[in-house]
């Protein structure tokens, strides 16, 4: 197993590329897709998918891509698997495998992701379909209150016991614990939290044995609450070093950022501050972008197949972009 996961790694951590998040849910879609005026069925989650996995030249900035369930089993209108596709152009195909998430009883606030009972057996079947690693993601409010102790423990544990059952199977586990950027909390305060968090991920992890060379952490920046001033990305970068050198292990091969409500550019300015900033890491400071990947291309999009062209060109500068970011070679003027 460990030699199977080493060669995944290897295959996502270049120094080069980043991670594309394509696995909405089907109510997040919904509500993407209303933006732009487009049903979402079946057939346009399937056109809007194919265009971007079907970008040329993507797989010199993606190494990897996570798919919704649903996507895992489509094929393009040729009939060739979305992730045969994908791995024509180098990017190795990953699916999510949480299934949402609700309150946690005792912890007002606070939140829990469901999915664990019968996750070897899923993992078994998405390997089958082509999948080398996977994503459970659970999320962390800020508030006077919040998270809680219990928040802390109880999301930690449920990140490691599916890092584990990954791990046990042959699938890298990208762990992602996201404290929300709602709210008008300051960044010393997203810093607290953020530190908190990632400590008892990590402590969590170590009780369960999982190898940390054969995993990817997927973290919030730290950044102000989305009602606050917006913070210096020099401020970002600082605070985000800080906290991560204070509690993420070295054997960490990769640290692969959320966009996280923010927009494109500040995304990828902070991304690439993050990278200036870093010196010497022992990780590879990355990206694992959703929303920031994609948004100008469903807005170029807008479900015409005549605008498949359009879209995939702003897609592969958005992600070309990001890749510069880390290197920490990116510049505003380099915007559209």
């Amino acid at each position: 197993m460990s030699e199977e996961m080493q060669r995944t790694i290897e295959a996502l951590v270049d120094g080069q590329r980043g991670i594309l998040a394509a696995d909405e849910s089907s109510g997040t879609i919904a509500k993407r897709f209303a933006a732009i005026g487009v049903e979402s069925t079946e057939q346009n989650r399937q056109a809007y998918r194919s265009a971007l996995l079907a970008t040329p030249d993507l797989g010199q900035y993606i190494a990897g891509v996570i798919l919704f369930e649903e996507t895992l089993e489509q094929c393009d209108t040729e009939g060739t698997a979305l992730t045969a596709v994908a791995q024509a152009q180098g990017i190795v195909p990953g699916i999510k495998v949480d299934k949402g998430k609700g309150p946690l009883p005792g912890a007002p606030g606070d939140m829990i992701t469901y999915g664990l009972d019968g996750l070897a057996e899923r993992l078994t079947d998405y390997k089958d379909k082509g999948a080398r690693f996977a994503k459970w993601r659970e999320v962390y409010p800020i508030s006077h209150h919040n998270p809680t102790a219990l928040g802390l423990t109880a999301n930690a544990e449920m990140l490691a016991r599916y890092a584990a059952v990954c791990q046990s199977v042959g699938i890298v586990p990208i762990v992602e614990p996201e404290v929300l950027i709602d709210g008008d909390h300051s960044i010393e305060r997203s810093a607290a939290v953020n530190e908190r968090v990632w400590h008892a991920v990590f402590h969590a992890l170590h009780q369960h044995g999982v190898e940390l060379e054969y995993l990817l952490l997927k973290p919030s920046m730290v950044t102000p609450g989305k009602s606050a001033p917006r913070a210096p990305v020099e401020q970002v970068a600082e605070w985000t070093l800080k906290i991560l050198r204070r509690t993420v292990p070295a054997a960490v091969p990769s640290i692969n950022f959320l966009s996280g409500g923010q927009s494109p550019q500040e995304a990828t300015k902070n991304l690439n501050a993050i990278n200036a900033l870093s010196g010497q890491s022992p990780w590879q400071l990355s990206f694992s972008f959703a929303r920031a990947l994609q948004e100008p291309a469903l807005q170029a999009w807008r479900g015409e197949a005549v605008n498949t062209g359009a879209a995939q060109a702003v897609f592969l500068k958005r992600a070309r972009l990001n890749h510069l970011a880390m290197l920490g070679e990116y510049r505003v003027d380099m915007e559209p």
